[in-house]
C-alpha cells in the first residue's frame, strides 16, 4: 500500500514539475533518435562460365586426279584403189540380107 501512494505521488510530482515547464515556455526534452536500419548483406559475385570446347580442325581436302592424256586418233585406212573399167561390148555384126 504504501509502494502505491509514493508511486501516486510521484507521479503527480512528475506530471505537475512537466506542466509547469511547458507553461514557462521552456522547451521540452528532445525524442530519442530511431535506430538506422541496417544495411542489406551484398550478394555474392555470380560465377563466371567456362570457356567453350574448341571445334576440332577438319581434314585437308584430297588433290584433283590429273586428267587423262586424250589417245591419238587411229591412222585412217587408205581408200581402196577403183576398179579397172570394163571394155566396153563390141557391137553386133549386121545380119544378112533376106534371100
Amino acid at each position: 500500500m504504501k509502494r502505491l501512494i509514493f508511486c501516486v505521488a510521484l507521479f503527480s510530482i512528475l506530471n505537475v514539475g512537466c506542466d509547469m515547464r511547458g507553461r514557462d515556455g521552456a522547451p521540452g526534452a528532445s525524442g530519442a533518435v530511431g535506430a538506422t536500419g541496417t544495411s542489406g548483406a551484398t550478394g555474392a559475385p555470380g560465377n563466371t562460365g567456362a570457356d567453350g570446347v574448341t571445334g576440332a580442325q577438319g581434314s585437308d581436302g584430297k588433290s584433283g586426279a590429273d586428267g587423262v592424256n586424250g589417245r591419238r586418233g587411229t591412222t585412217g585406212a587408205a581408200g581402196a584403189e577403183g576398179a579397172t573399167g570394163a571394155e566396153g561390148a563390141r557391137g553386133a555384126q549386121g545380119r544378112p540380107a533376106d534371100r
